[in-house]
């Protein structure tokens, strides 16, 4: 079966520590839904640089990656479908990009 990198963009940190448990039984509630097909829940990116030809920049681009995590779908309609039920999109602040993870 095919494998998809959900990659998240956005998003907010917890203020308070009960707003953090609230959004970590989010994360683990979604998680828990994906089942089997979740083949590895990832971890939140700290800051980020971006590497090119040209050299390093420190603010990780117009859209720096917040997170990951890794999923088997059918295709990319099952990798989006199952994006949508990420806890980083409530409150529209944050993004799922999908992308197939290529077997070379």
């Amino acid at each position: 079966m095919p494998k998809f990198m959900l990659i998240y963009h956005g998003g907010g940190r917890p203020e308070t520590p009960e707003e953090g448990e609230k959004v970590m039984a989010a994360w683990m509630k979604w998680m828990e839904g994906i089942g089997a097909d979740l083949v590895d829940g990832g971890n939140p990116a700290g800051m980020s640089k971006t590497v090119s030809a040209d050299g390093i920049t420190d603010d990780g681009g117009p859209n720096p990656v917040s997170g990951y995590s890794l999923v088997n779908a059918a295709d990319m309609d099952a990798a989006c479908a199952i994006a949508k039920g990420c806890p980083i999109l409530e409150g529209g602040s944050g993004t799922v990009e999908v992308a197939e993870a290529m077997d070379m």
